[in-house]
């Protein structure tokens, strides 16, 4: 009887192993993941799987590595994703998505008065000290190669090249 409690027990190992194995999947379905995030969240899922298992052999079964309890924990996954594992993942895509809309609306609505004062100040502050400096630089351009036309006739070279 002992032996079966705890097959069960490792059987719900391997399905909150495959729950964890999900909860990847749905944030790589959801978010643009880069290479390296991915290979990051592969390492993280290896390290929580064996902690998980690691935590679950210790508590329930004393340290002691059987072959029910691999068995054990193949199994749960297994049922785990051939049952309920594209239900999870294509609701939660869905709840995430729909979040992630509504999150994004809201942040639109804030940011049009925000918009809006940007609008304000570019056109009554920048444009007009824009338009001053742009206005001062031409002048001091035209007026700089006047400068070097004048200098230019007032001051001929002789034969001597002074």
């Amino acid at each position: 009887m002992n032996q079966a409690y705890l097959f069960l027990i490792f059987i719900i190992n391997g399905i909150l192993i495959g729950f964890l194995f999900d909860i990847f999947r749905i944030i790589r379905k959801t978010f643009k993941t880069t290479d390296l995030t991915t290979y990051i969240q592969d390492i993280v899922f290896w390290i929580a799987a064996g902690i998980m298992t690691l935590a679950f052999i210790f508590y329930y079964n004393n340290g002691e590595i059987r072959f029910y309890v691999f068995l054990g924990i193949i199994l749960g996954v297994t049922i785990y994703i051939l049952t309920i594992s594209k239900y999870i993942i294509k609701a939660s895509v869905k709840i995430i998505n729909y979040i992630k809309n509504i999150i994004s609306t809201i942040i639109n609505i804030v940011l049009i008065p925000l918009k809006a004062i940007i609008k304000t100040v570019n056109k009554f502050l920048f444009k007009p000290f824009f338009f001053v400096f742009i206005n001062i630089r031409k002048k001091l351009t035209k007026n700089t190669s006047g400068l070097a036309n004048f200098i230019k006739k007032i001051h001929k070279p002789t034969k001597n090249g002074i």
